[in-house]
């Protein structure tokens, strides 16, 4: 017989979360299935009944977090300010993600697949610069979200927002004048 579809989104959900609350504390090597089904309430056949292992669930966790992401954004054109709202939606998951022992394997992954509308680039397409500078916006905006997210939001969003804008457009010297 098979699961409801809400039963099988629930379990998923419980060993994504006991997982998340575990990469916050250490690196995935150090994360067993059996600490994941303890934390999560389930046993290991549940476990394994929707994933064959520890990086499954990982690769899994990142999938969903980006669909998530991609569906709101595309809707939302890709602002930063959605990304934003994104950003309080799953935050418990991209603490982890983003978290000290993720290293840079999630932001690279959102540089490929999130679309911003900021993209709209001055030069031509064929340009050979064109890379370099996709790579110095994306990192920069995503890098900018990530520290604003691991300090807890220490400034508003607005403030964020304001100082990615004052950067782009003035520099680091307009700021520190």
């Amino acid at each position: 017989m098979k699961k409801q579809p809400e039963v099988t989104a629930k379990t998923k959900k419980a060993f994504m979360d006991a997982f998340c609350e575990l990469y916050s504390q250490k690196p995935i090597e150090k994360i067993s299935v059996q600490e994941i089904t303890n934390k999560a309430g389930y046993n290991r056949s549940s476990f394994y009944q929707h994933f064959h292992d520890v990086y499954d669930l990982l690769d899994y966790l990142e999938k969903d977090v980006l669909e998530f992401m991609h569906q709101r954004l595309h809707l939302g054109k890709g602002s930063v300010h959605e990304f934003i709202s994104v950003l309080d939606e799953k935050g418990f998951y991209l603490n982890a993600l983003f978290g000290d022992y993720s290293g840079n394997r999630f932001l690279e992954k959102l540089k490929v697949n999130v679309p911003f509308e900021s993209h709209k680039l001055s030069v031509p397409r064929e340009s050979p610069l064109v890379p370099y500078l996709m790579e110095f916006h994306l990192s920069t905006i995503l890098s900018l979200l990530r520290l604003w997210h691991r300090r807890q939001r220490d400034i508003s969003p607005e403030e964020i927002l304001s100082l990615m804008f004052r950067l782009y457009t003035g520099g680091i010297s307009a700021i520190s004048k």
